[in-house]
């Protein structure tokens, strides 16, 4: 059965193929606000995001029911001429297309941009990819993390003494998706306007370089090359990870001028605001270490939550640093219910993420857990496109479905 459409883009209809993470977190994004994402699967394994992750309770992914949430899995087989008639048929009747095969791959299979907006002038299609659509790279194999190296995250990410090192998700794959995202929700706009669609071409290591603030202009023109410089960012200070006496490690980012005044008050160090290598931001910044040398002192002779409760009544900014147990824990977490739990058939139910932003009047929602594999064929097959019962079991049978 078809779901109820809700939710602010829920007259709009998504055809997601590619696999594994950027091309799929567009999708998610766009069906948390209610678009009916129908997600191109191929027959028999599906997007390999069903087999990812490190814990597989069950021997089932913990990733897929999150990234694939809202959808509908259709199996098609993409390397086929029928596979290929078929999603042409989908996507004749589709507002979007998201993809994230390397290029030339689409075209390859008569499913190109050009080729697609013939039978759908109104057709919008986000492709992600490593290096874009043109250029010299375009062709290579691109993944998240060469893209995050490419865009200069990599290296200004840790310690100095040690390698570039990685966030601990996979950054480059979801701002891409991100941008992808944006870019979709622009095209729609610019449809509206004009009746056309167009192209939305999203380069993983575009997206990471649009995130580098002023690294460039810092090197052309001021001849500054930004190093790793683990938990602090040069001259801002006092910004950075401190002890506490219970062994915990809090952040407190109090490098404002009116508020390090509201820090050191707390503090009962006041005489601090008056001395020369701390009175304003640039002299804190020329004397980060000894300031932050004080207020670890300070930091580490009182517990936590006594140190978070003085910091918060001053008007500081400071927090715990989380991990996911925290978050199960925390009231804020819990007021603006931050996580959402959906029913599923293996685990009971499962947690994750609830949609982002809030919005007033057209909230988005998370209406079920990433889908079986094909579990929406007869749904889209033979609601949509009409194909029988019969015919569609002749397609399973020859691994076209």
């Amino acid at each position: 059965m078809s779901e109820a459409p809700t939710g602010p883009l829920s007259d709009l209809r998504v055809v997601e193929m590619g696999q594994l993470l950027a091309g799929p977190f567009c999708g998610q994004l766009l069906a948390d606000f209610g678009a009916e994402v129908i997600k191109l699967e191929p027959p028999g394994t599906g997007d390999p995001m069903r087999q990812w992750g490190r814990e597989k309770p069950h021997g089932k992914s913990l990733w897929w029911p999150v990234v694939a949430r809202g959808k509908k899995s259709v199996t098609c087989n993409l390397r086929s001429d029928e596979g290929q008639d078929l999603a042409r048929r989908i996507i004749a009747d589709a507002d979007i297309v998201v993809e994230n095969f390397r290029p030339g791959t689409m075209e390859r299979w008569g499913l190109g941009f050009d080729a697609l907006r013939e039978i759908n002038p109104r057709l919008i299609m986000a492709r992600v990819t490593g290096y874009g659509q043109n250029g010299p790279y375009a062709p290579r194999a691109g993944f998240g993390s060469i893209g995050e190296a490419m865009g200069g995250i990599r290296y200004v990410t840790g310690s100095p003494e040690m390698p570039p090192s990685r966030t601990g998700i996979s950054l480059g794959d979801s701002l891409a998706a991100v941008f992808a995202t944006i870019g979709v929700l622009t095209a729609l706009h610019h449809r509206e306007n004009t009746g056309r669609g167009q192209l939305v071409d999203s380069a993983i290591y575009e997206a990471v370089l649009a995130m580098m603030e002023s690294l460039l202009p810092e090197w052309e023109i001021g001849g500054y090359q930004r190093e790793r410089t683990g938990s602090v960012l040069p001259n801002i200070a006092p910004s950075n990870v401190y002890p506490t006496l219970g062994g915990e490690m809090i952040l407190v980012a109090a490098n404002q001028d009116s508020v390090f005044g509201r820090l050191v008050t707390a503090m009962d160090r006041t005489d601090l605001i008056e001395d020369p290598r701390y009175r304003d931001h640039e002299a804190r910044g020329k004397n980060m270490t000894e300031l932050d040398d004080i207020v670890g002192a300070w930091t580490s002779a009182l517990d936590t939550e006594t140190v978070l409760d003085l910091l918060h009544e001053a008007g500081v900014p400071a927090g715990r640093i989380y991990t996911a147990r925290d978050m199960f824990d925390d009231p804020h977490f819990a007021a603006r219910d931050a996580i959402v739990r959906l029913a599923h058939p293996d685990f009971g139910e499962i947690p994750m993420a609830n949609v982002a932003p809030k919005l007033s009047d057209s909230p988005g929602s998370v209406r079920h857990a990433g889908p079986e594999l094909g579990e929406h064929n007869s749904d889209i097959y033979g609601r949509l496109l009409g194909v029988t019962e019969s015919d569609r079991a002749a397609l399973a049978e020859r691994g076209i479905i």
